[in-house]
């Protein structure tokens, strides 16, 4: 099995303080901020990344499945939008896919996208992992 890395700093307050997030690859490093998750300021916020990862990985798992149903796809568009509400809880991921899969009609189609909607990882992940915790203080 593989285990994929990233890794995030903050330093300071909540609102003023400043972050890097950088993937384990080194495929992407940047800055969030405050201002980047909850408001318009510059820079990525986690819940962007976790749209990434799903709108990549039910792309992915729909061209295996429709590969495996002998109608391989030319192409797989998806986007995702991640709202995180007042609760500062994640309540709504709305995947929005465009395909093109000649031979296929658009009633397999639907059926293929929404086994993919469920099977997933990242999907699977987003239905609740078990978390584990490390946690230490510096220098103890």
């Amino acid at each position: 099995m593989v285990t994929r890395t990233s890794s995030a700093q903050w330093d300071g307050s909540l609102k003023s303080g400043s972050g890097r997030m950088r993937l384990g690859s080194g495929a992407y490093e940047g800055p969030f901020s405050f201002a980047s998750r909850f408001e318009s300021g510059p820079g990525t916020n986690p819940e962007e990344l976790i749209g990434a990862a799903h709108a990549g990985c039910y792309s992915m798992f729909l061209s295996a499945l429709l590969d495996k149903a002998g109608t391989p796809a030319k192409s797989i568009r998806t986007s995702a939008s991640v709202r995180i509400n007042d609760a500062l809880t994640i309540d709504l991921i709305e995947l929005d896919t465009v395909a093109e899969v000649p031979g296929l009609s658009a009633a397999k189609f639907l059926e293929q996208a929404e086994a993919a909607k469920a099977g997933c990882p990242v999907s699977k992940a987003l239905a609740g992992p078990e978390i584990r915790l490390k946690a230490r203080l510096a220098g103890a």
